[in-house]
């Protein structure tokens, strides 16, 4: 039985930082006013349609060189394999902000290319605050139980194909939070990430 992790959107700390980072910014050269504001305002704007919601479960692991078995489940990857190495159980996650993120985004864009821009990396950022709050909820509960969690790794790094994404597609209720997987290997809503946290005792 899957679990589930939901936030309400205004439970989600926005990161300014974040936003200029996945701009491209860099220390010594920053958005200028009409940027900086235009920031601001996709923040504001993009928290008011999120909808933060995400599937879980946690599965028996063994890993043998670079193959990883889930469950039964082969995976061949040598980074995986890494990152993986010494646990005995392995969550698997998939999260998203939801379809309405999109649509706002795709909107936006039809008049406003360098708003919508903004707004990509806006999404991103609200994204990855969500799935770090889950990953940290996790971290919290492992640590009380005595146990490690490694690093989370998502399919597309390293050398682990997106072809990884059918197994979080066949192991957990993605459709349960209106997330599905596109023949591109694409996730629909786009503001969405899936990946695996090794557990070590």
């Amino acid at each position: 039985m899957n679990r589930f992790y939901k936030l309400e959107a205004t439970d989600i700390q926005a990161s300014k930082k974040e936003v200029i980072r996945y701009l491209g910014y860099r220390a010594l050269h920053q958005p200028d006013e009409v940027v900086d504001k235009m920031i601001d305002q996709s923040i504001t704007e993009l928290q008011k349609v999120l909808r933060p919601n995400l599937v879980w479960d946690e599965y028996d692991l063994t890993v043998s060189g670079n193959c990883c078995n889930v469950s039964g489940t082969e995976i061949k990857s040598e980074q995986l394999a890494k990152n993986l190495k010494g646990c005995s159980s392995v969550i698997l996650f998939a999260g998203t902000l939801g379809s309405e993120v999109d649509k706002f985004i795709r909107t936006t864009g039809f008049t406003d290319s360098a708003k919508a821009c903004v707004l990509q990396a806006t999404g991103a950022m609200f994204i990855e605050e969500f799935v770090n709050r889950f990953n940290k909820k996790i971290e919290d509960e492992k640590k009380a139980e005595g146990l490690v969690c490694h690093k989370r790794y998502s399919p597309g790094y390293g050398d682990l194909p997106l072809e990884t994404q059918k197994l979080f597609f066949s192991f957990l209720n993605c459709s349960k939070i209106g997330l599905t997987l596109m023949d591109t290997l694409i996730m629909a809503p786009e503001k969405s990430v899936t990946a695996f946290i090794g557990i070590e005792k």
